[in-house]
């Protein structure tokens, strides 16, 4: 059936459930892009644009994240096979939902969206370029399906809080989106707050961006890690070259920059095609630490890094790639303040918050193994 005939059909279906919706109480958000979307009735429909998606929608529909998610794409199976495992066996109509491609590389099988009668397409603000030079929204309005932007990757202070909202009004639970934001707030609190008080002097930082998976010296630039190394006390040395969040400077200005610091971002990438050499950490990853800290010693011997006064002092750690794009940022704020200052900061204990967190919020058990520290004992 070719998608002009499946938008008739839809379009069709939509109108004969016109009554029933009119019963409805209607909502209005104010999605990150700036664009009021309302709806008729109550969501009950969701595609994930985005499979990471998942880490923010699960503390707010905590009993079955799955629950309203018709399909998704399929990149928290390629980024982080550990936790995409600790969903689905947990809640194994993770494994049957459908997968969709990347609407920024063209991969999107927008006659798949059709037929899977979705209310609402969450997608990343990111993709906004991409969906309007298809005209995707015009598209999907015709067959009543919404699109809403959120974001936790790309305006972290700006977007965090009011993504976590957006989710509560879609999924019908906004108390826990706003309990999820006060907790948010108020861990991340420990440490600015100490820090503003303190005010000890930052180290320099290089955030090495999905080491192994991107080739030297893919980083970060004044948003995302490099906010978040910048909230913990560092000073990130990305934002002296890039301007958006995410980029690649030479192995020379590196060098020069002379790190204090060295951050590489891991995951279980073994699913992404062609990724080697990458440190896997994240959770479950505790069990093989080991093979992760070898990992994390092979890729700071390249150039770039041999002769820093990081690799000299044995200040080189990883930590998990995907705080980047979830609304748990304030762990990896807290660890990265104990690399950086640790006198400062060593009475925080960031697996605990993590842990807690998962147990007021997430309905899977905390697997430690979110960073490592390129030599034992640290």
């Amino acid at each position: 059936m070719n998608f002009m005939k499946l938008l008739r059909l839809s379009a069709v279906a939509v109108a004969g459930l016109m009554p029933l919706q009119a019963l409805a109480d209607p909502f209005t958000i104010k999605d990150v892009a700036g664009r009021e979307v309302t709806f008729d009735k109550p969501v009950e429909r969701v595609i994930l644009g985005e499979g990471r998606m998942l880490y923010a929608v699960a503390p707010i529909e905590k009993d079955d994240p799955f629950a309203k998610i018709v399909g998704w794409r399929n990149d928290l199976w390629t980024t982080d096979k550990d936790g995409f495992n600790a969903y689905v066996e947990k809640f194994p109509k993770g494994k049957d939902l459908p997968f969709l491609g990347n609407l920024t590389d063209g991969t999107l099988q927008t006659e798949t969206v059709v037929a899977l009668h979705p209310d609402v397409m969450l997608l990343p603000i990111g993709n906004k370029k991409a969906a309007d030079e298809v005209k995707l929204e015009d598209m999907l309005n015709k067959i009543g399906v919404k699109i809403v932007y959120i974001d936790f990757r790309e305006h972290i202070l700006d977007n965090t809080e009011p993504s976590l909202k957006i989710l509560g009004k879609i999924f019908g639970h906004e108390d826990r989106a706003e309990a999820v934001a006060a907790y948010w707030k108020q861990q991340m609190a420990r440490v600015t707050d100490k820090l503003k008080e303190a005010n000890p002097k930052k180290p320099k930082v290089f955030m090495y961006r999905a080491a192994g998976l991107v080739e030297c010296c893919g980083t970060f630039g004044p948003d995302n890690f490099g906010l978040m190394v910048d909230w913990a006390g560092g000073h990130n040395l990305g934002s002296d070259f890039l301007p958006g969040y995410t980029g690649s400077i030479n192995a020379e200005q590196v060098v020069a920059s002379n790190p204090d610091v060295v951050v590489v971002t891991g995951s279980n990438w073994s699913q992404t095609k062609d990724a080697k050499d990458y440190v896997n950490v994240g959770p479950a990853a505790a069990a093989t630490i080991d093979d992760s800290r070898k990992a994390l010693d092979a890729l700071v011997q390249n150039p770039a890094f041999t002769g820093s006064k990081a690799v000299a002092d044995g200040n080189v750690h990883a930590i998990w790639h995907q705080f980047y794009t979830s609304p748990y940022q304030f762990v990896a704020v807290q660890q990265m303040a104990k690399w950086f200052h640790p006198d400062l900061f060593a009475d925080l204990d960031p697996d605990a918050t993590f842990k807690e967190f998962h147990e007021k919020f997430l309905p899977v058990a905390y697997q430690p193994g979110y960073w490592v520290d390129a030599k034992a004992g640290k």
